[in-house]
């Protein structure tokens, strides 16, 4: 089945004042009656901070893990949590996503509220109000094609309470996880009894086997880590195959944003009895970034030959920009920017750009500027007091870690290489 296309339910509101960072000659316009008003980040009436995504690298890392994915013969479901973004969604679904991945009850439903039709709940369905909603809209709707992973036979227990009502099963993944970590089995002979449990419960139906092992990609011996989490899923699919647990075409899927590259490697070798199919999850890959995922790329390409096959690299699309408002001191600049508008969680911003007066062409921020301090609403940005910005010039900030800083705007800016405004995009955090 090929997923529909997923919409923004308030493509038609109009924008307002209520979305940060959208200026306010946009106001009263739809998303899609933005292009044609032309309007410059730089040079016109654009209110700071703002968030800006460009269209151009958007475009070219959805490609990429097209051509990355083809390269394996595996799918990916990408990890809707790292954008909330509908339109973004349709990017990728249009570039054969294969469906979407959620981690809470709450993004299903506005998932649902998108139009996605195929959603891969990477986590636990725990409470019942949750659990009967999501049994009644696999009721409701045939085409609704959803899974969630159970590490318990407690969880399937009351997973198969509610959906041994409804008229078509609920389908799991046994999660594997790892000692001292996450949810998830921690050895095989918990994970065949989770899915002994699972295969025999009226309701549910046992589709496959899941593993996060992103949760490794930043530690000093994580690949060797992640490797051996996803060996043990494989080997668990493999147990549960030859035991003929699975019904239906098995899902094999793990594969964060750091080592897809392992996850795919492994799995597109189940070599199962049934009919098997591997799901990546990677939500960053899109939006990249210009800290922690650019490392952790890096390190990919000396593991994996494929990215100089596609003859091109992940490129950072996002940036967050503020003017300079102050320099109180030599050396010292402060930025009308801080942590209501960038994530802080894994390292602090990088300052890249530099606009003069916030008018004319982008230019790269001299040498010897980096973040000392950062508050609510500013920056204390520090270097050599000869090069220092005026007061008024816009600076355009990389993150580290996109999804907590998609998750500080509503709405987005969007630009073509010229820095001009292509559409306002929603967010549904």
């Amino acid at each position: 089945m090929t997923m529909p296309a997923i919409r923004d339910p308030q493509a038609e509101a109009p924008l307002d004042w209520t979305l940060k960072g959208v200026p306010a000659t946009l106001h009263g316009l739809r998303a899609d009656e933005v292009a044609p008003r032309n309007l410059r980040v730089f040079g016109d009436a654009v209110t700071f901070p703002i968030a800006t995504l460009r269209a151009s690298a958007l475009a070219a890392n959805s490609a990429w893990m097209r051509a990355f994915t083809k390269t394996y013969g595996v799918e990916i479901a990408p990890h809707g949590k790292t954008t909330m973004a509908p339109v973004l969604f349709e990017m990728q679904r249009r570039d054969g996503a294969w469906g979407i991945t959620a981690a809470t009850p709450q993004h299903v439903r506005a998932y649902r509220a998108f139009g996605v039709s195929r959603i891969l709940m990477a986590n636990q369905l725990v409470d019942e109000a949750a659990i009967e909603w999501v049994v009644g809209e696999i009721n409701a709707d045939p085409d609704f094609d959803f899974y969630c992973l159970v590490d318990s036979e407690e969880n399937v227990a009351a997973l198969s309470r509610i959906a041994a009502r409804g008229e078509r099963p609920l389908q799991v993944l046994v999660e594997v996880g790892h000692v001292g970590g996450r949810a998830g089995v921690r050895t095989l002979a918990e994970g065949l009894a989770v899915a002994h449990a699972a295969a025999r419960a009226p309701g549910i139906t046992l589709r496959g086997v899941e593993t996060f092992e992103g949760i490794f990609q930043t530690a000093d011996d994580g690949q060797e880590r992640a490797q051996r989490m996803i060996d043990l899923a494989l080997e668990l699919a493999r147990a549960c195959d030859a035991a003929r647990l699975f019904d239906g075409e098995v899902l094999l899927t793990a594969g964060g944003s750091g080592f897809y590259d392992l996850a795919a490697a492994t799995l597109a070798s189940a070599r199962l009895e049934t009919t098997w199919r591997v799901v990546l999850r990677s939500g960053c890959y899109l939006s990249h970034d210009s800290d922690m995922y650019k490392r952790l790329y890096e390190a990919l390409r000396q593991r994996c030959k494929t990215p100089r096959d596609i003859g091109y690299d992940l490129q950072a699309a996002l940036d967050v920009w503020g003017l300079v408002q102050s320099h109180p001191e030599p050396g010292r600049v402060i930025i009308g920017l801080g942590k209501r508008d960038v994530g802080l969680d894994a390292h602090p911003p990088k300052p890249l750009w530099r606009v003069e007066d916030a008018r004319g062409g982008v230019t790269a921020m001299p040498p010897g500027w980096r973040v000392a301090g950062i508050f609510d609403q500013h920056i204390l940005l520090d270097g050599p007091p000869d090069t220092a910005p005026a007061i008024g010039d816009a600076i355009g900030f990389g993150v580290s870690h996109p999804c907590t800083t998609f998750d500080k705007w509503r709405a987005l800016l969007v630009v073509d290489d010229d820095w001009r405004v292509t559409r306002v995009m929603r967010t549904y955090f």
